[in-house]
Order: C-alpha cells, then sequence, then structure tokens
C-alpha cells in the first residue's frame, strides 16, 4: 500500500492526483485552498506560480486535474477549470519574482506563439535568455487565438496573458514566416544560440472522396478563423454537414449555428462512446442544435449539376483494429444519405514541414525528425516541442511540452545533457480507500453557469458565465485536501490510540504490532487529531494550521494596544463558508476585537488559546459554522468535539480564578454570520466590570 512505500517521504515529495495530472503540475489543492477561505489573491498567485498562461486555461482548459479528482471517489470532481478562472477574474497578483541562483545567458528564436511556444519562452526569460518569439500571425495565441471560437475564449483573455508574458522579457515579432521572411540559417547568422521550432498543426486535413471538389466543400481551421476573424456568414440558411467527431468538429458544428446555418448535421467514424471530442462539448453542441450521427464513414459528397445536395454515408462498425491502429471496418450493406447544401471537414490537422525542408530532417511521412527524450532535431541547436511532432493534444499538453523543451533549450546553453525522462517524477498519492470514502460527506458540484442554449446560439459572446463569489467558495470548499492533512512523526508517538478513537474517518490503523500508522494520503484534513495528541506527535503538512496559530500572538497585541480601555476580545472562527465571504474576510472590528480564522476550528488547540490569555486578552470567542445549511461544516464531529474542548477550556480557567465565562463557543449558520456582533457585544458586557 502507498502509505506504508511513502511514509518516509517528505509530503512535498507526493502530489495530489489533480497535480499530477496536470501537464503543469499546477497547485490545484492549494489554490482551492485559498478560494474556499476567501484569499482569491493568494490563489491567483499559486496559479501564477507555474502557468504562465492563466487566463486562457481558466477559460478552456481540458482539465485533466479533474479526471483524477479523488472526489471522483466519494461523489464527482471539484470544478477546478472554473475555480481557476474565477481566481484570475476576481484575485490580483502578478508573477513573483524567478526563485533560485540559476541564470542564462545567450538568445534563443522561438517559432510560433501557440501555448507551447509561449511556455517555452516565459521559463526561458524567467532564467535569463534573450528570447524573441517569431510568430507569422498579427497577434499571439496560436490555435487558442486563430481556431477557438470567440464564444469559448474572447480575445481579452489572451492578451492579459501575452502582456504579462512579454513583462517577463519576452519579446515578439509578428507577421513573421518561417521560409519566407526568416529562415533557420538567417536567425543563426543574427546570433540566435538555440531555436526552437513550436510551430503547431496549421494544416487541416480534408478526404479524397467523390464530390470533394468543387464549390460548397470546406475546411475546418480556415472556416474557424473566418468566422472568428472575419466574421463569416452563411447566405440562406443552408444546412451544413461537418465531418468529424473531435473537439474541432464541435467547434465548427458550434460556429456554423451561430454562423447563420439553417441546420447543422454532423457525421463521425466513431460511435456515441468512442467520440474523441470531449463530453461536455457534444453536449453543449447538442443543446446548440447539432444534429449528431455517430458510428457513420462518409463515402462521397452527393452533387447535382455541380450543387451539393448532402453525404452518402456508409456504417463503421469499427474504427480500430485488434492491434489499436486506426483501421476502420465498413458495413457497405448500410448506407444512408444526410440532405445538406455545405460539407465541412474536421478530421484533423497536420504539420507544414515546408518552412524548414533542406534546413532540418524530415521523415517520408513529411514530419519533424525529432529525439523525443532530447527535444531535438536533426541540427545542432534547434530543438523542436508541442503538436508539431507530438500529434495533436490538448492545449496544456502542449504548454506541458513547452515547459520540457525550455528545459531542453536551457541545458543546452549551460552546455549540460538533457534527457527528459530524467526529470524529476514526483509520486502521487494513490485513490481514495473506499471505507474512508464512505464516511465523506456527499456533496453536490456546482457546475459553471452558462448561458442557456437559445441565448448563446444567436451571438459569438462569452457563453460560460463563472462563479460568483458564494458558489466559488462553496465549490472549493469540497476540495478533499489531499496530501495537506496529519503527518505522524513516529519518533514522538507513544501509540496511545487517542488518534484512533477520535478519526471519523478510521484514517489512523493499528498495525498487528501494535503500532498506530496514520495513513497521511488518506487523511481528510479536519484536524481533530492535532490537539488531542498527548506528545503533539500530529503535525499538519498544509502551512495553514501554523499560519493561523503564529497570527494570535500579534494579533493580540495589536488589539491590547488599541482598545481604549474596552475589554479585549479574540473572536477565533472558522476561515471556511460564509466566514470567506468578502463581506466578513473585509469587515471591520471594533478596536477592542481580534479576528483569527481558522481553516475549521476543529484544529483549534487549548494552548495556543491559553496563550491569548497569557498575553493579556480579556475574553476568547470561538464561532463555527455549525452543521445545516449550504455553509455547514463538511467534516464530521467537529461542533461534539469544539464543545468539549472549550468546556475543558473553561474548567482551566475556572481554576485558574479567571472565570470560566471568558472563552465561548456557538456555531452560526451561514445566513446569521451577521450576529457575531452580539455574541461580542455580551461578552465584552459580562468582562466589562473587571477592566479596569
Amino acid at each position: 500500500m502507498i502509505q506504508l512505500e511513502n511514509q518516509g517521504l517528505k509530503l512535498t515529495d507526493t502530489y495530489p492526483p489533480c497535480q499530477s495530472a496536470c501537464p503543469l503540475h499546477q497547485g490545484c489543492r492549494d489554490y482551492l485552498l485559498a478560494i474556499a477561505t476567501g484569499d482569491f489573491d493568494k490563489a491567483l498567485a499559486i496559479i501564477k506560480e507555474t502557468n504562465p498562461l492563466p487566463f486562457v486555461c481558466g477559460t478552456i482548459c481540458a482539465h485533466h486535474c479533474e479526471d483524477d479528482c479523488r472526489r471522483n471517489d466519494v461523489d464527482e470532481p471539484l470544478s477546478i477549470r472554473g475555480l481557476k478562472r474565477f481566481a484570475v477574474e476576481h484575485g490580483k497578483a502578478g508573477m513573483l519574482p524567478p526563485s533560485g541562483d540559476r541564470k542564462l545567458s545567450g538568445k534563443v528564436a522561438v517559432i510560433g506563439a501557440g501555448p507551447a511556444g509561449l511556455t517555452a519562452a516565459f521559463d526561458l526569460a524567467r532564467l535569463g535568455a534573450d528570447v524573441t518569439v517569431f510568430e507569422q500571425e498579427e497577434a499571439a495565441g496560436g490555435a487558442a487565438r486563430h481556431y477557438i471560437p470567440l464564444y469559448r475564449l474572447p480575445d481579452e483573455v489572451i492578451d492579459k496573458d501575452i502582456e504579462e508574458i512579454a513583462e517577463q522579457g519576452v519579446k515578439f515579432k509578428y507577421s513573421v514566416e518561417l521560409g519566407k521572411d526568416i529562415t533557420i540559417d538567417s536567425l543563426e547568422k543574427e546570433g540566435y544560440q538555440a531555436i526552437l521550432l513550436a510551430m503547431g498543426l496549421p494544416v487541416s486535413r480534408g478526404l479524397n472522396i467523390a464530390g470533394s471538389e468543387g464549390d460548397g466543400v470546406l475546411n475546418a481551421l480556415p472556416f474557424l478563423q473566418n468566422v472568428k476573424r472575419k466574421g463569416f456568414k452563411f447566405e440562406g440558411s443552408p444546412t451544413v454537414i461537418v465531418i468529424g467527431g473531435g473537439n474541432v468538429a464541435m467547434d465548427v458544428a458550434r460556429s456554423a449555428v451561430r454562423s447563420g446555418a439553417g441546420k447543422v448535421k454532423l457525421a463521425c467514424l466513431e460511435s456515441a462512446d468512442e467520440m474523441p471530442a470531449f463530453p461536455w462539448e457534444i453536449e453543449e453542441a447538442k443543446e446548440d442544435g447539432v444534429e449528431v450521427n455517430p458510428a457513420w464513414g462518409p463515402k462521397a459528397i452527393v452533387r447535382e449539376n455541380g450543387k451539393i445536395t448532402g453525404l452518402e454515408l456508409i456504417e463503421c462498425t469499427c474504427v480500430f483494429d485488434d492491434a489499436g491502429r486506426f483501421n476502420p471496418t465498413m458495413n457497405e450493406e448500410c448506407k444512408e444519405v444526410l440532405d445538406g447544401d455545405i460539407v465541412i471537414f474536421a478530421i484533423g490537422q497536420g504539420g507544414d514541414p515546408e518552412p524548414v525542408r533542406g534546413e532540418v530532417e524530415i521523415d517520408e511521412r513529411g514530419r519533424i525528425v525529432y529525439d523525443p527524450q532530447k527535444m531535438t532535431t536533426s541540427r545542432k541547436g534547434v530543438f523542436s516541442c508541442g503538436e508539431v511532432v507530438t500529434g495533436p493534444g490538448t492545449a496544456v499538453q502542449a504548454m506541458g511540452d513547452g515547459r520540457a523543451a525550455a528545459e531542453a533549450v536551457a541545458s543546452y546553453l549551460e552546455g549540460k545533457p538533457f534527457e527528459k525522462a530524467e526529470l524529476e517524477e514526483v509520486p502521487v498519492l494513490d485513490k481514495l480507500d473506499s471505507a474512508v470514502g464512505e464516511n465523506v460527506e456527499h456533496r453536490e458540484r456546482y457546475t459553471i453557469p452558462i448561458m442557456t442554449p437559445e441565448e448563446r446560439v444567436r451571438h459569438f459572446k462569452q457563453a460560460e458565465l463563472g462563479f460568483d463569489v458564494e458558489t466559488a467558495i462553496l465549490e472549493a470548499r469540497r476540495c478533499l485536501s489531499c496530501g495537506a492533512g496529519a503527518v505522524q512523526d513516529e519518533d514522538l508517538c507513544t501509540n496511545c490510540l487517542s488518534c484512533v478513537r477520535i478519526c471519523p474517518y478510521d484514517v489512523p490503523i493499528v498495525n498487528k504490532d501494535g503500532t498506530v500508522t496514520i495513513r497521511y494520503e488518506q487523511c481528510q484534513a479536519c484536524g481533530l487529531c492535532l490537539s488531542i495528541c498527548p506528545v503533539y506527535a500530529i503535525k499538519f503538512h498544509a502551512s495553514y494550521v501554523e499560519e493561523a496559530v503564529n497570527s494570535i500572538e500579534p494579533a493580540v497585541k495589536e488589539v491590547l494596544a488599541h482598545r481604549n480601555g474596552e475589554p479585549a476580545i479574540l473572536a477565533i472562527t472558522c476561515a471556511y463558508g460564509a466566514f470567506a465571504l468578502p463581506e466578513f474576510v473585509q469587515k471591520e472590528w471594533p478596536k477592542n476585537v481580534a479576528n483569527v480564522r481558522y481553516p475549521c476550528v476543529s484544529k483549534l488547540d487549548t494552548v495556543d488559546v491559553l496563550k491569548a490569555f497569557e498575553l493579556g486578552i480579556d475574553g476568547v470567542v470561538i464561532v463555527g459554522c455549525g452543521e445545516t445549511g449550504k455553509f455547514a461544516c463538511q467534516y464530521k464531529d467537529v461542533d461534539y468535539w469544539t464543545e468539549k474542548k472549550v468546556g475543558h477550556l473553561g474548567d482551566l480557567l475556572e481554576m485558574l480564578g479567571m472565570g470560566r465565562d471568558r472563552v465561548t463557543y456557538t456555531t452560526l449558520p451561514g445566513e446569521e454570520i451577521s450576529r457575531i456582533d452580539e455574541i461580542i457585544a455580551e461578552m465584552a458586557e459580562k468582562l466589562k466590570e473587571p477592566v479596569s
């Protein structure tokens, strides 16, 4: 089991599954926690630590992280991509200066300003290289800029990311075409020591079938670019037939709906379950009115007097052969004709080798000869990355490849060897134990709001509306904080079984020899075990508990200095739910009141409260979320154990002659959070007599 194999690892050496699945290894868990506790600036800062295109990714990322989210083992994954968009729209944070002492020198040319090239340029510039990006179009962004429809990705979203990349020192030269305006030879003569080819897949593929020559036949990428950049509209409300089952085909079909098509029909070889487009893209296309015809292959474009009248289809019974190769099996006895006036091929894209032919080696299929481990071409100092060498993928996968290419180029400039396989592979937490998952409360996923189909098909305005503040906080709170919770110090542990008794998720286990193992990779980060351990053998991986503890002393000292003769009160509240809303986070407290927010009051230690009294605080009000309503505490047994903890605190204060009423605990439903002022006022009235 992974918990036994990894017990000796530092937790920084283990990724949550979401972070591992992300090609950029974004700290998803950490920025979700920041959103859940109302710190949107911190969330954005965490995102920008590893992502040079946060606005783009927040809008169109394929969110591989959600596929591996361990919440899948409980109910549904977090809306991680939607929460990233929320962070970039509501947070304020610039790119932090690069960390470390590594400094590069040398000129680098990046050919292509798509996600792969931009990521590589960003990383290299931050290491000190003199980086210039050459782009044949008039603006940066690659396929994301030129082909992804505006209803999915507005231009201003891309512009924000490009501006920040330029601020890192990356220079851009637009309308410069490789093979025409520049060559690899000319770049080397200009002093570029390394050249990175990241041209993407700019060529739309068609099919040489009967009727494909002539008017009325279009290819996907030129069509999408004409719609996006030239406002192309169909005349006469034609019926448009789209051939293809991938994401580009969905973009084509949905753009055709918005561009005046009377009807849009889509046909693809794959069965409904095999279609390569993302399920949500297919569903939204259907909602937009696209008729989807899976398991049909195009045989011929039907024409009468040269004009298209339909597409003859033949049933596809199997797309791949037994070896997994693309080798469709067709049923010649089953055919039909889709009526239509326009046919658009959306069956895939390819690279264009002509700009580099004669300068680097090209294979018999027209592909750049490329070493995927060294990320090099046949020519010294010339590298390649992204879809031009990897084939079709998602934008964030291209970004991940661009990051690896940046490392390859950096190593080359430093005179060091590079192997992609030697890039650090961080172990990943295993799936959630089913027994643990059964104890986790089910919470419905908040989906990203989107315009109704009836409204969105009328225009190219961004269809997704994004989360509002309250919904984002609630959705982020669904995160299980995988790997962020309890860590056992085996040298201190006395195997007293306290953690075994208190954990509501059965995370600590008793081994055959009587010792206890806290399975940190299964921990739900409720924190109940933290203060129950008599020898403090349990710590938290995440720093937020320590940060809350460390904020008590300065908060108390501040309020003591400004209380103006009023009782000094420390309000320790939850940091989640309604306590994360801006109106609470930004609340102006009376000068005699200090607020410290804990990521659940379950993590509060009686010792820390006693420390506040030792510093001179007069009273402590502890307020939790409660167990009902939409802002209810996500953890089990918190109210029960916190009441016992506060009762024990009262006993200690009574023994010290201070009186047990100096500390109180209550819970407030999110809708009643403003009542905290009444609770504090009541405490102040009780304390006024002893205060001189």
